[in-house]
This record gives C-alpha cells, sequence and structure tokens, in this order.
C-alpha cells in the first residue's frame, strides 16, 4: 500500500509539474505571438492618442483663453504683454533647470544664424501676443478669430514661397476662397482687417522661422522670452516708478491673474508641440481650426459682438476654404496610403 500511495503521489506530481510546463510554455508561446511588428502598431497607436489628447487640449485651451484675458481688461495691453513675457521667461528658466536642459543651450548660442533666426522668431511671437491683447482689450475677437482661421491657408503661402511647396488645384480654390472672405470683411469694415492679416502673417512667419532652429521646444520658448525678459522688466520698472499699478496695485485677484500669465503663455505652447510631434501635419492643421471657432463662438455668445451678414458671408468664404483644403489633404493622405499598401504586393 505505502508503495502503491507513493506511485500514485509521483504520478501525480509528474502530471502537475506536466501541466506547469505545459502553462509556462504556452505562456512563452503567447509572448513570443505578439511580434515586434504587433508591438510597433500598438506603441504608434498610444503615441497617436496621446498626440490627439496634447494637440486638442491645446487648441482648445488657446480657443478659450480670452475669457482669462478678459479678466485683465483694466490693466493695459501692453503691461499685460511685458507681464506676459516676464513670467513666462521666469517659468521657463525654472522648468529648464528642473529637467537638466541648460547645459544644452550653449550648442543652440554658438551658431549666428541660430541666433538670427531665434530674434526673428521672437519679434514674430511678441507682435502677434501684443495684436492678440490688443484686440481682445478693444472688443474685437472676431477678427482674431478670423485671422486664426486664415493662418493655415498663409502657412501654405509661405511654404509656396519660402519651401517651395506646391498646390494641387483643390488647395488653390480654398486659398482662392479665403481670399474672397478677406476682401468681404475688407469691404464690409471699410478698411483693412490688420488685425486677422496681421496676427495670421506673424504667427505663419513664426512657425516658419522656427523650423530653422535647431532647438527644442522649451529650449526655444525659454530663449525667445529671455530675449523679451530684460525689455519687459525694464517696461514695468518704468511704470511703477511713474506711480501707476503694476502688480499689487490692481487689486488681488488681477495681480493673481497677472502671476498667472506666463503659465497660460507656456502651458498651451508646450503641448502643443508635443502633440505635434506625434501627429502627422495634416491632421495638426484640421485640428487647428478648434481654436479660431471657438474665439468666434465667445466673440458673439459671451461677448456680445455683432455678427451680421456681411461677415457671415465672409466667413462662410472662409469656411468653405478650409473645408476644401482638409478635405483635399485627406484624400491625399489615403491615397499615398493606398500606394504604399499596394507597393509591397506588386513587388512580390
Amino acid at each position: 500500500m505505502p508503495v502503491l500511495g507513493s506511485a500514485r503521489y509521483a504520478s501525480q506530481s509528474d502530471k502537475c509539474r506536466s501541466g506547469e510546463q505545459g502553462l509556462l510554455l504556452g505562456g512563452a508561446a503567447l509572448r513570443r505571438s505578439v511580434s515586434p511588428a504587433d508591438k510597433s502598431v500598438t506603441d504608434a497607436a498610444r503615441e497617436h492618442r496621446l498626440g490627439l489628447a496634447f494637440t486638442v487640449a491645446a487648441f482648445s485651451f488657446w480657443g478659450l483663453i480670452p475669457i482669462f484675458w478678459k479678466l485683465l481688461v483694466e490693466v493695459p495691453a501692453e503691461q499685460q504683454l511685458a507681464h506676459r513675457i516676464f513670467w513666462c521667461a521666469i517659468l521657463m528658466t525654472v522648468l529648464l533647470a528642473v529637467r537638466g536642459k541648460m547645459s544644452g543651450l550653449g550648442t543652440v548660442l554658438s551658431q549666428p544664424k541660430t541666433i538670427l533666426a531665434l530674434v526673428l522668431s521672437t519679434a514674430m511671437i511678441g507682435t502677434n501676443w501684443f495684436i492678440f491683447l490688443y484686440s481682445i482689450a478693444t472688443d474685437q475677437l472676431l477678427q482674431t478669430s478670423l485671422g486664426y482661421f486664415i493662418n493655415p491657408l498663409v502657412s501654405v503661402f509661405l511654404g509656396l514661397i519660402f519651401l517651395r511647396e506646391h498646390l494641387r488645384t483643390a488647395q488653390w480654390m480654398a486659398c482662392g476662397l479665403a481670399a474672397v472672405g478677406v476682401g468681404v470683411m475688407t469691404w464690409q469694415l471699410g478698411s483693412l482687417p490688420w488685425i486677422s492679416l496681421a496676427l495670421a502673417f506673424s504667427f505663419g512667419l513664426y512657425g516658419l522661422l522656427r523650423k530653422t532652429v535647431p532647438a527644442g521646444p522649451e529650449e526655444g520658448l525659454a530663449l525667445e522670452t529671455w530675449i523679451l525678459g530684460p525689455i519687459a522688466a525694464l517696461y514695468l520698472v518704468q511704470r511703477a516708478a511713474l506711480g501707476e499699478p503694476v502688480l499689487l496695485g490692481f487689486g488681488g485677484g488681477t495681480a493673481v491673474a497677472l502671476l498667472l500669465t506666463g503659465v497660460v503663455t507656456a502651458l498651451p505652447l508646450l503641448w502643443f508641440t508635443h502633440g505635434a510631434r506625434r501627429l502627422p501635419l495634416s491632421t495638426v492643421g484640421m485640428l487647428q481650426y478648434i481654436a479660431p471657432t471657438f474665439q468666434g463662438l465667445l466673440a458673439v455668445f459671451a461677448f456680445g459682438e455683432p455678427f451680421d451678414s456681411g461677415r457671415l458671408v465672409a466667413f462662410a468664404f472662409i469656411w468653405a476654404g478650409l473645408a476644401i483644403f482638409t478635405i483635399d489633404v485627406q484624400r491625399s493622405r489615403r491615397r499615398r496610403r493606398r500606394e504604399l499598401e499596394a507597393a509591397p504586393a506588386e513587388s512580390g
């Protein structure tokens, strides 16, 4: 009996060991079944989702940010700009120090062409910030919205002129419709919508210049705010010396809002750069229309700006052009994807 019991026990132990081995081998086989290609697809899908989250957050933030700037209506636009630059420079300095990226700035600053490009990009983004704040302070948010609707098409023209890019027929048609929209608004206003055009061209030129600067998003923004930072600081000191309120003189709520201008400036721009790295440019361009759409809705429904039939016609031409441009880009992407998928089959 003891011998038979031992034999049965040994047999059961062998079965358990063989079962465990089967589970282990099955697990190993399952792990091996996840090929590098499958893992690559999974990683790409996760990066795409992250890119969408970052980019949608950035453009939504930019679209709703006029609500924040309206809190500073008692602060002159030029002083808002000075605070925005000064506190953003402080924030980016702390950010680079914490992330250990200060040492890499020497390489960027050792190239004269890079310094020149940074100075020019700083002038463009500074101009863009000032005009944006001025448009909010003077209740001209619809012109701001129009400017950022025009901006993608301005970028197309700049690419055509400076980067020797080519436009398809549908893209030319889209640009023509946008030009008609600007013409309608110009005729209605009785003067050139300079706020819209200045915003569109300053940001378009800023993007073009930044393409030539070999610096990351954090380093580039830090250097730009450092260039303007001393000027902003001197301006604020001068205003204080003249007895004007600069920070605490505006009251607690306004003072806190001024301290937050650096975060409000840097955060969406950093979200945008991290999102743009993970998405195709055509997707980023399509998502870009979130911001001016929100701004236009805020202008009419929150701030009570007029939206008459003339402006409706102007915006309709621009929206039609943007729709045609977006559809053309999406069709082109699908066509290239089909060609790439068909290439291996033909070669095999």
